[in-house]
């Protein structure tokens, strides 16, 4: 009976030879587990580091269910009109709600901390307020913030002097910076990105049926395609934060992101 000689199974091998640039070199079935793990670990990190890739060029910081490819106008609504940040609801165009922010009083949680919900209840974003700060500075933390966990982006008046722009610094992907032009008080500013580039618009709202506009309780979130909008609902709540807080001691409001 004739033995069955075993065949080495080949791989390919740079070689030095001029006509062909590979050449084999047997390997045993010890080996092909190993080099089959690692072609598939190179596969996974390839396809992980193309999604990471995608989701930096579409602006996701906090969330990607929150981008979208379209121009997305957002209803921004103040559930208690007593304390800033104490209660917002966010609804889209077709009165779905998208966000929300509960709180039941200005003891319920720490004062300097908020927390974003999607429509179930999911913690997506709490932003927190640093103390101390000359710079108004408040940073923010994906999900729902534990002691020791870093920080995603952070907001800070862009100067202490006279009233300013604010400045968002963001720590994850390509580290890009914005820029938070106007008066949030009046409900009338503007997110930029680099060279100038609108990315959200916080503004009035206006009845379609009435043409009437809505107190300041009621406002716009405008959101631009492929911008995050939990991100830009959590530069909202920061935004309402430091405008309860700027005050002057005769009642005057003195928004921190009006014009000089």
């Amino acid at each position: 009976m004739r033995s069955r000689t075993h065949r080495p199974k080949y791989k390919f091998f740079p070689s030095s030879s001029r006509r062909s640039q590979f050449r084999l070199l047997p390997v045993n079935d010890l080996q092909l587990p190993k080099l089959f793990h690692i072609l598939c670990c190179s596969v996974a990190e390839r396809k992980l580091l193309g999604l990471q890739k995608k989701m930096e060029e579409l602006g996701v910081i906090v969330d990607d269910t929150f981008v979208y490819n379209e121009e997305k106008h957002l209803t921004v609504m103040k559930t208690s009109l007593f304390f800033a940040g104490d209660g917002f609801t966010v609804y889209d165009c077709k009165g779905e709600l998208v966000f929300r922010v509960d709180s039941y009083g200005p003891d319920a949680r720490e004062k300097d901390e908020i927390v974003l919900m999607d429509a179930q209840g999911k913690c997506l974003l709490t932003v927190r307020r640093k103390r101390p700060s000359l710079h108004h500075r408040w940073e923010g933390f994906v999900g729902e913030r534990t002691e020791g966990q870093k920080p995603i982006f952070n907001v800070r008046r862009s100067s202490i002097i006279g009233r300013s722009s604010m400045t968002v610094e963001v720590f994850k992907g390509s580290g890009d910076e914005y820029q938070i032009e106007g008066c949030f008080g009046n409900r009338n500013c503007t997110i930029f990105k680099a060279a100038k580039e609108p990315m959200a618009e916080i503004k009035r709202k206006v009845d379609a049926t009435t043409n009437v506009v809505l107190g300041k309780d009621v406002f716009s979130l405008i959101l631009k395609p492929g911008f995050d909008g939990a991100f830009a609902m959590g530069l909202v709540l920061i935004l309402d934060q430091i405008n309860g807080d700027s005050f002057d001691d005769d009642g005057t409001e003195m928004d921190p992101t009006a014009g000089d």
